[in-house]
């Protein structure tokens, strides 16, 4: 059988989703867990990977087994031995023309920011940022963000062979009290983009960019050229849809 499972965690005690071969990324962490329930190997495939430090509410992947087990029983069986910082929402039988990663459709991510005082009570899940940010500034600029683009200049990995072009549907700001939420909905994202349009963002916000200079920034294609990588802990993927 194949299994699609929605997972939440905790991203602070993990280097990111994807297996490092020493025991510290949330991938392993259930696999280690599969293992001991279906007495054999077991590899899971995500829906992409997440960040060392960044949470998911909803994070997708799935797994084959032929040990014949209802969806209900593997999801409390995976429960009780994970770790509290990860826990599986729910777990669905599906055909095997199923695939966690290649038939996603897009994909929401969102990003929190404290802007009051340093609060001890969300510094796992928020970015503290303290300082005057200018938030119609800051939402006038992403209309230039939204649609589809090459994202090189605000992609993590520079040596990234594959192509940068990545389609934005949607970015929408919340303010509730001192935090700022940043949605992002697309069709897939590089390495640290979120974070990195996030970073650029607050820059405009504080006033140490321009808005005017976003469209230069988009159009060299250079890393160099955009914001700082916001903190991990601020980012959080909220929902795979397909």
């Amino acid at each position: 059988m194949r299994y699609k499972c929605v997972v939440s965690y905790v991203g602070d005690h993990y280097e990111g989703w994807q297996s490092q071969t020493r025991g510290t990324s949330v991938q392993e962490q259930i696999e280690k867990v599969l293992e001991k329930i279906a007495q054999t190997k077991i590899t899971i495939t995500a829906s992409g990977r997440t960040d060392a430090g960044v949470n998911a509410r909803g994070q997708v992947f799935m797994f084959d087994c032929e040990r014949n087990m209802n969806a209900r029983k593997w999801m409390g069986a995976i429960n009780a031995f994970l770790p509290d910082d990860i826990h599986i929402l729910s777990v669905e039988e599906k055909d095997s023309i199923f695939h966690a990663r290649f038939n996603v459709r897009y994909k929401t991510y969102t990003y929190r920011i404290n802007n009051g005082p340093y609060d001890v009570f969300s510094r796992e899940y928020a970015c503290q940022f303290p300082y005057p940010l200018d938030i119609e500034k800051m939402n006038a600029c992403i209309q230039l963000f939204q649609g589809t683009h090459d994202f090189t200049s605000f992609c993590g990995n520079k040596k990234m062979k594959k192509t940068a072009v990545r389609t934005i549907y949607e970015i929408n700001f919340t303010k509730k009290g001192n935090d700022l939420w940043i949605d992002y909905r697309g069709n897939g994202f590089l390495q640290n983009m979120v974070r990195i349009l996030t970073g650029t963002l607050i820059e405009v916000g504080d006033g140490r960019r321009a808005p005017e200079e976003l469209p230069q920034i988009l159009e060299s294609k250079n890393r160099e050229n955009a914001g700082y990588t916001a903190p991990a802990c601020g980012l959080m993927l909220m929902e795979v849809h397909y």
